[in-house]
């Protein structure tokens, strides 16, 4: 298989990290007058909505076969069903930069299991020297302080590391999705979680009843739309082209997102402990997604 262009793909994990990175800005105004359930209930299926629209106008149609459909019934737990609900619930729990760095560690995760169990990728020195680099690079730009909370709150930070451990899976359980499209993908994952999460919603939360502002409203459409319909079609993408490490060491990326969110908009500070983790998580980045040199012949 040839290698991908990354003058294309790092770019478009850049805008993957983007996207995912403020989903977390754009949740915190829609939870102040949305209800967690509701609100992932109504991110998935505008999410549903949109790729379903861009299937019609490719002319493309949803897969017919009833074991791809029970593949993407898992893909949806991992990718959202599952880790979103244990993420939320955590991060009840957890200060933001632990919760941060503990979903950060999504790449560990991949590392581990391709190494002991699916070895479906390479897992040479260099790719594990970039997953411990991006993980130490997050650390810096969240802070030291924000580990001073860890074994405090244990339950919420397994929920994190257990999210982060399915982020992983999806990423990997990800690559048996060759005979469909990547919108496809999307889209049928989507279309699970909504027959998942709406009922549940109806059920616990009454959204009718619910007067939402104006902001919560725009905030959930920029996460359904932007936030996760276009975001899935570039992540489905990605896990083809850069694989299942590649794809995940977006986590670190985010964390720099934040950063620069912080600095254009909050007027945060910028320190030298936060450039030396920009450069770490993007030096992590980099290693874990470079090509690995060819052996000449003899």
């Amino acid at each position: 298989m040839s290698s991908p262009d990354l003058r294309i793909e790092l770019p478009l994990l850049a805008l993957l990290a983007l996207l995912w990175g403020s989903s977390y800005l754009f949740t915190k105004l829609a939870v102040a007058d949305i209800p967690p359930v509701t609100l992932i209930a109504l991110r998935v299926l505008g999410a549903a909505i949109l790729l379903t629209i861009v299937m019609r106008l490719r002319s493309e149609k949803l897969p017919r076969s009833g074991k791809t459909w029970r593949m993407l019934f898992f893909q949806a737990v991992f990718n959202s069903i599952g880790a979103w609900t244990l993420l939320a619930w955590g991060q009840q729990f957890v200060e933001a930069g632990l919760a941060s760095v503990l979903n950060s560690t999504s790449p560990i995760f991949v590392f581990l299991i391709t190494a002991l169990v699916t070895r479906h990728e390479a897992r040479d020195g260099r790719r594990l020297f970039g997953v411990t680099l991006g993980v130490l690079g997050v650390v810096l730009i969240v802070g030291l302080d924000a580990l001073r909370g860890l074994g405090d709150q244990v339950a919420g930070q397994l929920a994190c590391l257990v999210g982060a451990a399915l982020y992983a899976g999806a990423a990997i359980y990800g690559k048996r999705f060759g005979h469909i499209s990547a919108v496809a993908t999307a889209a049928g994952t989507m279309i699970w979680a909504s027959i998942v999460l709406v009922p549940l919603a109806l059920v616990l939360d009454r959204p009718w009843t619910l007067a939402p502002s104006l902001t919560a409203v725009a905030a959930t459409g920029v996460l359904s739309i932007l936030c996760t319909g276009v975001a899935l079609l570039i992540y489905f993408r990605l896990v083809r082209t850069l694989g299942s490490m590649g794809v995940a060491s977006q986590s670190y990326l985010r964390a720099s997102i934040g950063v620069i969110l912080g600095l254009v908009f909050l007027g945060e500070t910028f320190t030298l402990p936060v450039a030396i983790g920009l450069g770490a998580a993007i030096a992590g980045v980099a290693l874990i997604n470079w090509p690995a040199r060819r052996k000449a012949r003899g």
